[in-house]
């Protein structure tokens, strides 16, 4: 691969108090001038949300595609935003070629080692932050980890190896562990808060280079209510043990897409609002990424949505509709970080 552009300076996560981010795609920036006014507006950060996924960058061995990677990293220089890495390892996200080496000779780590190597080496000056793994744990199996191509290539240790083979490359970033279903009080989430809680624990007992933990926030409104009894002591066990924390991935799942909108959009606010309250109250939260600013571009839409289609009949969870106009819970997630004495959006732009 050639080298990315280092010209220019970058500030970025550099701002005083918590950002605010989002995950966007440089094709759709490029193609969409009032997506790219609203990122230029609200963002102090950027998540790459497919473009750094390894099966992006590397679809075939010795093939690699980093054009939209290097694109967005550039437009993110050009105007002083920071950049989240999303993500080194994640199950969904490995080539299928990957897959089959691993099953023809697990345990083989030079995949990992080159692909991080590579990767790290090219990003590793203008990204802060890594999800260096993505996903790992699940409830009621060995070890509460997923059962997911490393785990069953290099056993129940790969998380912590990933995280040393990552600062090996990149000395001076954040290295995170990043999960979804902490939010509500069911079964599933409850074990699920407990195993990941055991996995930080183990990860930072054994001396593994963990510097902080993603909690994706993915929201459903079907769900039921939000407990501050419930969510305060998980982010506060996770600050007890030296780590940040970032809301990496926030958007709302609607249960009811028929219903009046402004009554829709007040409970999606209303949920948000809850969520932030508590979220907030933690000094170790350094930043909320929305997982996309859109509607139009959200990955809840059941399918690919045209530029003129009714904002009406989307999923109403980021914090703009699907013609790019605010709802109310972009002003609920300006108010809630202003509320917090965090850095606002950037409307002084």
């Amino acid at each position: 691969m050639g080298a990315v552009d280092r010209r220019g300076p970058s500030r970025g996560a550099a701002r005083d108090g918590r950002y605010l981010g989002a995950a966007v795609r440089i094709d759709q920036i490029e193609a969409e001038p009032r997506l790219a006014e609203a990122v230029l507006r609200d963002c102090a950060s950027l998540t790459p949300e497919i473009d750094m996924k390894w099966d992006a960058l590397q679809p075939g061995p010795g093939e690699w595609r980093t054009g939209p990677a290097d694109g967005l990293v550039a437009f993110a220089r050009q105007h002083g935003l920071a950049v989240r890495g999303h993500t080194l390892l994640w199950d969904q996200s490995t080539p299928a070629w990957v897959r089959a080496r691993l099953e023809r000779d697990p345990g083989d780590w030079s995949l990992v080692a080159d692909y991080f190597k590579t990767v790290l080496g090219r990003y590793g000056a203008f990204v802060d932050e890594w999800d260096v793994v993505n996903e790992p744990i699940d409830t009621g199996v060995r070890d509460n980890l997923r059962a997911t191509v490393f785990r069953k290539a290099y056993g129940p240790d790969y998380v912590a190896r990933a995280l040393h083979e990552a600062r090996a490359h990149a000395p001076h970033a954040r290295l995170v562990v990043n999960d979804y279903g902490f939010d509500y009080d069911n079964p599933v989430e409850n074990a699920r808060r407990a195993a990941f809680l055991r996995l930080l624990e183990d990860l930072k007992a054994r001396g593994a280079p963990l510097d902080g933990v993603g909690v994706q926030a993915h929201l459903d409104l079907g769900k039921g209510p939000l407990k501050r009894e419930l969510l305060a002591p998980f982010f506060s066990r996770i600050a007890d043990l030296g780590l940040g924390i970032a809301i990496t991935e926030l958007d709302v799942k609607e249960h009811d897409l028929r219903g009046d909108v402004a009554e829709r959009d007040r409970r999606v606010a209303d949920h948000v609002q809850a969520y932030l309250d508590i979220a907030l109250e933690q000094a170790s939260v350094t930043g909320v990424t929305t997982w996309g600013l859109s509607d139009r571009h959200s990955w809840l839409q059941k399918q690919p949505v045209r530029p003129t289609a009714s904002p009406a009949g989307l999923n109403r969870g980021l914090p703009y509709d699907g013609a790019l106009t605010p709802k109310p819970v972009y002003w609920t997630i300006q108010q809630a970080m202003l509320d917090a004495k965090a850095s606002p959006m950037l409307t002084n732009r």
